[in-house]
């Protein structure tokens, strides 16, 4: 089964949502955007335990913790106001499809929608297929001060009026849901807590049966008092001394240590999984080893999963990428891809993000009103899926998770550019630096390929900015880059090497060539040990910029000069994008009040 349609009202930090989805998603975005959100939504619909906590939600899954409208009147009750959470599934299994056949419905793939009444005639394959609508409703109840949820099949033909029937445990089971969450990962993982992986897998196995039942009997059996005689005499005592205010009629010892509270829960919390990681070491509980070796477990519990149900698995993943290398990332995000019915996962990992292709990424944002809003990264107009895959790790990533992009034409303006703004954001303490504000650079490698990237980030709602060189183009193709960045820089120099020269006080430069050539580092380009005339110290440096990009010469350069040594071009650019992106106001320390002096003493001195 799949998910091809989740509405969100209400629920912690989005008020609204409604999203589509086709198959396997990469859920990206800024921090705070809503990722996890989504996630706790569809385990509150879909997974079989949640709504069986108690209590199931509390007030700040409600959004902004408003779960009380106030009375239109004065004396009156409020109003609670609901969390509602919705899917459409497809792909529907036999299995569901009987147990839920009075609740089946149609969805148009094409339309995205669920047939209305009288619309059954339409109902024609492979255009329409078969769907379950649920929902889940939680609220606060004012006469019993408690919060409840409950799930819902939407479409209740036989229910009474005004009422919906219920999603039972042991049919949400069969949907195949999975939270994996990634604090879930060291802390209950491979417990066997309720919920957790190991347990799941034990239930779909069937292999519980009998296993608390025998553990119990086995401990109930385990004389621990055999191996401590000493501490024989010291519960005698106590039960003498106990005797003298309760009486009892139990012949003989009335104490007993056991292990274990010999309940199920108890044991559940109790049990440990141990492992042992190399041959000089005894297994330990599985929370002491490394993280990195929690995840790479988890990862097998996941493909244990997979196997035991290989037509319903529905895995809803965080971070996949946490305390993990970057060969084990892409082995998880290929697990999620190929051995799962589908996948919903989040991530900041260009080594995840590049294996979904760009049709089943979704970049989320946020509007004004709380609502969040996806939109697939394949919608994005000027890029194609190579381009995507190709620069996934060259920047592409943290420029579409950010608010803004910087995109230069080179790898010298990239280098070089980033020094230039750390001096600036150094020596004004009143500039936000600009990786807090989001804005990253990006090399697009080329001017012609400069509007592509331009449209592609715009689209995905950033703000551009674009800086390259002075050349002879066409008005059309020098529309195509104004049309393209919100801030448009086109220096006057032919290259940002004769920028340099240009701008960079003279003094600066030879400084630089002579410290190339006092290291070493200069190699086989000659460097004069006396100090020419100003003209050749410029040519010289124009010369050993262009025949060095790769080393980041010209960052070096840039790096040794002071704020008002800083190339009065590239200043001009970067102030703009900094205004753009203000610094917050900080909020003023409150002063503590002076302590009070007391007052002197008659006739102490002054």
């Amino acid at each position: 089964m799949k998910v091809v349609q989740l509405s969100i009202t209400n629920f912690r930090s989005i008020k609204s949502a409604d999203l589509q989805f086709d198959g396997h998603t990469l859920l990206v975005g800024p921090n705070n955007v809503g990722k996890s959100t989504i996630c706790e939504a569809l385990d509150l619909v879909l997974g079989p335990d949640r709504v069986s906590r108690f209590p199931p939600v509390e007030e700040f899954d409600f959004h902004n913790a408003n779960y009380l409208q106030p009375p239109a009147e004065e004396g009156g009750e409020p109003t609670p106001i609901p969390i509602r959470i919705a899917v459409v599934l497809v792909d529907i299994n036999a299995e569901v499809e009987n147990r839920c056949g009075q609740h089946l419905e149609f969805w148009n793939t094409v339309e995205r929608r669920v047939l209305g009444p009288g619309e059954v005639a339409e109902a024609n394959p492979p255009l329409v297929v078969s769907c379950l609508r649920l929902e889940t409703q939680a609220k606060y109840n004012p006469e019993e001060d408690e919060f409840e949820a409950q799930t819902y099949f939407t479409h209740s033909p036989n229910a009474e009026p005004d009422e919906l029937d219920r999603v039972g445990k042991d049919i949400k089971r069969l949907f195949g849901f999975l939270y994996l969450r990634a604090v879930r990962t060291g802390s209950r993982a491979l417990s066997l807590e309720r919920g957790s992986l190991l347990d799941v897998i034990l239930r779909l196995r069937g292999t519980r049966a009998g296993l608390w039942e025998k553990a119990i009997e086995r401990l109930r059996g385990l004389d621990i008092e055999q191996d401590a005689t000493h501490l024989q005499p010291v519960l005698q005592s106590i039960e003498a001394r106990l005797g003298k205010y309760i009486a009892t009629d139990v012949p003989g010892r009335t104490t007993k240590l056991h292990v274990s509270q010999l309940t199920r829960e108890h044991l559940r919390k109790t049990m440990a999984f141990f492992l042992a990681i190399s041959q000089d070491q005894q297994p330990v509980p599985f929370q002491q080893v490394g993280t990195g070796t929690l995840n790479v477990l988890v990862l097998a519990l996941l493909s244990f999963i997979a196997e035991l149900k290989p037509s319903s698995v529905i895995f809803a993943m965080e971070e996949p990428e946490i305390a993990l290398p970057p060969h084990t990332q892409r082995r998880i995000a290929d697990y999620l891809l190929h051995k799962t019915t589908q996948a919903f996962a989040t991530s900041h990992s260009p080594f995840v993000i590049e294996r979904f292709e760009p049709e089943q990424t979704v970049l989320l944002s946020r509007g004004q009103d709380s609502s969040v809003i996806g939109k697939r990264v394949s919608d994005s107009s000027g890029l194609k899926g190579n381009d995507f895959r190709r620069y996934a790790r060259r920047g592409l990533t943290e420029c579409m998770l950010g608010k803004g992009a910087i995109v230069v034409e080179g790898l010298t303006e990239f280098n070089a550019l980033p020094v230039v703004a750390r001096k600036m954001e150094e020596a004004n303490e009143d500039l936000q630096p600009l990786d807090i504000a989001g804005v990253a650079f990006f090399d697009a490698e080329s001017e012609g390929q400069m509007p592509k990237f331009g449209n592609f980030f715009k689209s995905l709602g950033l703000k551009t900015f674009g800086f390259y060189d002075l050349a002879a183009r066409s008005a059309q193709k020098k529309q195509e880059l104004i049309d393209a960045y919100d801030i448009d820089c086109e220096h006057q120099y032919a290259g940002f090497e004769a920028l340099v020269a240009a701008e960079v006080p003279v003094d600066r430069q030879w400084a630089f060539l002579d410290d190339l050539r006092q290291t070493g580092d200069c190699g086989n380009f000659l460097i004069p040990g006396v100090r020419p005339a100003d003209d050749v110290v410029r040519g010289l440096v124009m010369t050993a910029l262009k025949g060095h990009k790769g080393a980041g010469w010209a960052a070096r350069l840039l790096d040794g000069c002071e704020v008002h040594e800083l190339p009065a071009t590239v200043i001009g650019f970067l102030a703009p994008i900094y205004a753009a992106f203000p610094k917050p106001v900080e909020v003023a320390a409150i002063a503590e009040p002076a302590e009070a002096v007391p007052p002197a003493e008659p006739g102490a001195p002054a």
